[in-house]
């Protein structure tokens, strides 16, 4: 049973919503246009607010529900089966099998998997999202600011060695997604928001 939620965790985070909205409503792959990413940010860019919000707030969910259900099923596991089913969930999300292991970047499916596992440091974490993005206007700064405040506010609120471990190997994996933008940071052609 364990294997099987684990699983699906990795399958429900490997659905590619920006690209599935992008190409049913709009009629366009999102992966040919902007970043070529099928995260919020590209979607925004190329579609607008709407899309955006939604493709960022399934994003969510998809990290969310996989914790959420591996709390419900195996309450006796301690934090060990959720923790796994929340890091399968973001690697679903940045590693789709159905796009050719094409994926997101991982922050939002993220911020839903720890929003599940400590909902106290992903809100303050989010809060440094939001602060940064208001004085930078770069998605990019703010998404790598708030990975890297995450294991800062779990050893702070949480002091869960295993909660740590994984938020610093996730932010590790969120750097490395985002190392595009950082090099079009430094080459001072990373695109602001509106």
């Amino acid at each position: 049973m364990i294997y099987i939620v684990l699983v699906l965790s990795f399958l429900i985070g490997s659905i590619p919503t920006g690209y599935l909205i992008s190409k049913t409503f709009y009629g366009i792959d999102i992966r040919q246009h902007g970043s070529g990413n099928t995260g919020a940010t590209n979607v925004g860019r190329i579609l607008g607010k709407k899309p955006a919000i939604i493709t960022f707030l399934t994003d969510t969910l998809k990290g969310f529900l996989p914790v959420l259900l591996s709390k419900k099923l195996f309450p006796d596991t301690s934090i060990i089966v959720p923790v796994i089913a929340a890091f399968l969930a973001v690697a679903g999300n940045m590693w789709t099998p159905f796009l050719k292991f094409k994926g997101g970047k991982g922050v939002a499916t993220g911020c839903g998997v720890f929003l599940g596992l400590a909902p106290a440091a992903t809100g303050f974490s989010l809060v440094i999202f939001i602060i940064t993005l208001a004085i930078t206007k770069y998605v990019s700064i703010s998404s790598i600011t708030a990975a890297v405040s995450l294991p800062v506010f779990l050893y702070i609120l949480d002091k869960q060695e295993l909660l740590i471990y994984i938020s610093l190997l996730l932010a590790v994996m969120i750097i490395w997604r985002h190392k595009s933008n950082i090099k079009k940071l430094l080459d001072k052609t990373e695109q602001k928001i509106r």
